[in-house]
C-alpha cells in the first residue's frame, strides 16, 4: 500500500468518525426532546386522587395547596380543580420539575458542558441612571411588580438550591447587542421581528429600524446569539448585561402563530407541518391537501399540539416561553409584555442608553392588512374546539400563564 492509499484510507476513516459523532449528537438530542414531551403529556393527563370517604373533593384539594399563594394564583388553581383534572399545585411543581429534570438528563451526555445555576436567581435592582424625565413612573412601577412576581413565583415553586445544567442550551434563544450590553430572549409572536430591528440599529448595522426587511431580520444572520460565545463569554454577559424578555398572552400568541403560518402561503410550514398534520388528523383528506399541506384547520393544529406522538416536532412559534427562555433559571432584568409593547420597549431603550431618536417600531411586520390577533379574535378560534380541547390547550401553557401573571381564560 503506497502513501496515497494510506492517506485516502485515513481520510475516509476520519470522515466516517465525524459522521458517527454527528449522528450520536442528533440521536441524544432527539431522545431528550421525546422524553420531555412524553413527561409533559403525562402531567397534563393525570387525574385527581379520590378523597377519603366522608371528605369532600374540595377539602382534599385545598389541603394540597401551599400557604402564601396570591388570590390570582388561587383563582388559577381553582379553575383547574373545577375542571377535575390533575392536582393543581402538582401541575405547577411537576411541570416546572419536568423542565429541571430534562436539564439534568442533558448533563448525562458526554458531549455536554456543565455549569451550576443557582435557583432562584437573585433579584438585582434595575439600573435606572440613564432614564430621563418623570413620564416613566407608571411604567417603572408596573415593571417592578412584574419582576417581583416572577421572582417570587420561581422562589416559591423551586425547592432545589442548585442545578447542574447545560448552559449553552439555556441561552440558545438569546440575542446579543454588545454596544449597549443588551441580551434579548426571542419569543416569537411577541414583537420579536421589530425587536431584532432595534438590536440591529443599536449595533450600528442599520440607520433606521423602518428600513430593514423581514428577510434581513430573520435570515440575514446579522445578530449573534449568546450560545455562539465560549463559556466565559456567556457567563460574563449573563452577569453584566441587561437581560430582557417580552411575552404575550399564551392563547393570543398561539392563535397569532397559527394565522401567520397556516392561513397564508408558506413554503416551509405548509409542506413540513401542514402535510403531516393533515395526514394524521384529517379523515378523507383530498390528494391536493396531502400534497400541498395547505388549509390546516385550527382544530387539527390543536390536535397536533396536544398529541404526545406528534407526526412532526415542536416549533419555536408555539413552544412554551418557559422552555424557550427559562425564566426561572435566567435572571431577566426586564419583563415586557406585548399588551403594553410600545411603552415597555421605549422605557427599556431609555434604561440601556439608546439614542434618543430611536423609538420602537409601530408597524406590523407581516400581513399588515390582517386584523391583529386580539382577545376577541382568539375567542372566535376557540369556538372551533370542544371544552376539553380548550382546557387541555390551557393546560399546555399553564406554566406561562402562572409565571407572567396572565388571567386564565374562560374555557
Amino acid at each position: 500500500m503506497n502513501l496515497r492509499q494510506i492517506f485516502v484510507s485515513l481520510l475516509m476513516f476520519g470522515v466516517a468518525g465525524l459522521l458517527l459523532f454527528m449522528y450520536l449528537q442528533v440521536w441524544i438530542e432527539e431522545q431528550h426532546t421525546e422524553s420531555g414531551e412524553k413527561l409533559q403529556q403525562q402531567i397534563i393527563n393525570q387525574d385527581f386522587t379520590v378523597p377519603p370517604p366522608g371528605r369532600t373533593r374540595r377539602a382534599a384539594w385545598s389541603r394540597s395547596i401551599p400557604s402564601g399563594l396570591s388570590k390570582h394564583e388561587m383563582a388559577i388553581l381553582g379553575s383547574r380543580y373545577q375542571w377535575g383534572k390533575a392536582n393543581p399545585f402538582g401541575v405547577v411543581t411537576a411541570s416546572l420539575g419536568s423542565q429541571l429534570s430534562d436539564l439534568q438528563k442533558m448533563t448525562e451526555s458526554p458531549l455536554s458542558q456543565f455549569r451550576g445555576v443557582y435557583l432562584p436567581p437573585v433579584l438585582h435592582p434595575l439600573n435606572k441612571t440613564l432614564v430621563k424625565g418623570g413620564k416613566w413612573k407608571d411604567v417603572d412601577s408596573t415593571q417592578e411588580k412584574r419582576r417581583s412576581f416572577l421572582h417570587d413565583f420561581c422562589k416559591k415553586y423551586n425547592s432545589r438550591k442548585k442545578l447542574p445544567t447545560h448552559l449553552v442550551h439555556l441561552v440558545s434563544r438569546i440575542y446579543v447587542e454588545d454596544r449597549h450590553k443588551v441580551l434579548y430572549c426571542e419569543v416569537p409572536k411577541a414583537g420579536c421581528s421589530n425587536w431584532k430591528r432595534v438590536l440591529m440599529v443599536l449595533n450600528g448595522l442599520a440607520a433606521s429600524a423602518n428600513n430593514i426587511s423581514h428577510d434581513d431580520v430573520h435570515y440575514g444572520k446579522h445578530l449573534r446569539k449568546l450560545d455562539s460565545y465560549d463559556l466565559k463569554g456567556i457567563e460574563t454577559r449573563l452577569n453584566t448585561y441587561t437581560k430582557t424578555i417580552f411575552v404575550r398572552d399564551p392563547m393570543e400568541r398561539l392563535v397569532s402563530a397559527f394565522r401567520d403560518k397556516f392561513e397564508h402561503p408558506n413554503s416551509y410550514y405548509h409542506p413540513v407541518f401542514g402535510k403531516a398534520i393533515i395526514k394524521k388528523y384529517r379523515h378523507n383528506a383530498t390528494d391536493e391537501a396531502l400534497k400541498t399541506g395547505s388549509g390546516v384547520k385550527f382544530r387539527e393544529f390543536i390536535q397536533y399540539l396536544l398529541d404526545s406522538h406528534r407526526p412532526v416536532g415542536m416549533d419555536i412559534h408555539w413552544e412554551q416561553v418557559s422552555k424557550l427562555c427559562y425564566p426561572c433559571l435566567i435572571n431577566y432584568d426586564f419583563i415586557g409584555k406585548f399588551e403594553t409593547l410600545e411603552e415597555d420597549a421605549n422605557y427599556f431603550l431609555q434604561l440601556v442608553g439608546a439614542p434618543a431618536e430611536l423609538k420602537f417600531p409601530k408597524f406590523k411586520d407581516r400581513h399588515s392588512s390582517d386584523e391583529r390577533t386580539s382577545a376577541e379574535v382568539v375567542r372566535q378560534y376557540l369556538k372551533e374546539l370542544s371544552k376539553e380541547e380548550r382546557q387541555l390547550t390551557y393546560d399546555f401553557y399553564y406554566l406561562d400563564y402562572l409565571m407572567f401573571n396572565y388571567t386564565s381564560p374562560v374555557v
